[in-house]
């Protein structure tokens, strides 16, 4: 029931990985860092890390909630409401989110003048609401797992993007990690 755990953590660690751009670049030069990063997320990390969390999804498990139709409403909310910022973000930054690079300019425009990481912010919205689509107890542990990365992973590349972008320690006093000021 649980063999969904090994693809899971191994893909969010290679995808954890790919938060350190700028050492990468150090030792690689840009391209190498560039390409490293791409390579540990996009072809390594995530594609494992959605095989996890579908292995969860197909598992047998136990209901951790009894699904019904007040369920199947906050999980339908939830996940057009978190893929909105996913969305939104990853038109915003365009292909820098798939490949970082040593040379990037700071974003603070857009989503990301109320939030640093509306992407991550967005996702956890859709793990949330996943969860609610299928509340059992794998796909509750799964989503827990990658919302936890989640935070941790958006820390790991704040304190790359401090380093890759001396702008960034100045907007991170201004905007928020994942939830926006009522009052700006």
């Amino acid at each position: 029931m649980f063999r969904f755990l090994v693809p899971l953590i191994i893909g969010l660690a290679l995808a954890g990985l790919s938060a350190f751009t700028a050492a990468f670049s150090r030792r690689w030069g840009a391209g190498g860092g560039r390409r490293a990063t791409f390579i540990l997320r996009n072809l390594l990390g995530i594609p494992l890390w959605f095989y996890g969390f579908f292995l969860a999804w197909v598992a047998p498990a136990r209901w951790v909630i009894r699904p019904d139709p007040i369920t199947a409403a906050i999980a339908l909310f939830l996940v057009i409401a978190g893929a909105i910022p996913v969305i939104w973000g990853h038109v915003e930054l365009g292909f820098r989110t798939h490949m970082p690079s040593i040379k990037d300019t700071l974003i603070s425009s857009g989503m990301y003048a109320y939030v640093r990481h509306p992407i991550y912010a967005g996702g956890i919205l859709v793990l949330a609401g996943l969860f609610f689509l299928k509340p059992s107890l794998t796909v509750l542990i799964a989503s827990a797992i990658v919302i936890v990365w989640a935070v941790v992973q958006a820390r790991l590349e704040e304190i790359d993007l401090v380093e890759r972008m001396p702008d960034y320690r100045a907007y991170m006093e201004r905007v928020p990690r994942f939830i926006p000021r009522l009052r700006r």
